[in-house]
């Protein structure tokens, strides 16, 4: 695993460990899941889950684009929303981490 990687891996980890109610993790599994995402696409799945404002779904959004650094930000026109990217890099490494930290909370 290269330092890029290990230190994302690092990110992810603190980042679920402030999960108190499975929302972050939700969140990043559905992620995973499409691939590709709009801050629209996913609070309407969000929200069947958890009760949430489409603020708190925009956030959290930006804030795994920017401060995880795992997510590319698209906009092909003004009018169009931003589409979030899941870096193929990391899929698998998310993947993982998902699985590594439920195993953990399980315990």
């Amino acid at each position: 695993m290269s330092s890029m990687q290990s230190e994302i891996a690092s990110r992810l980890v603190q980042f679920l460990d402030l999960d108190t109610d499975g929302r972050r993790r939700f969140v990043l599994g559905v992620i995973l899941e499409s691939g590709e995402i709009t801050v629209s696409s996913l609070y309407k799945a969000v929200k069947e889950q958890f009760e949430t404002s489409r603020k708190v779904v925009a956030s959290l959004l930006g804030y795994i684009c920017s401060k995880l650094g795992i997510l590319r930000a698209h906009k092909k026109s003004y009018r169009l929303p931003t589409v979030y990217i899941l870096k193929e890099e990391y899929a698998d490494l998310v993947r993982t981490v998902l699985n590594a930290t439920a195993a953990a909370s399980d315990s």
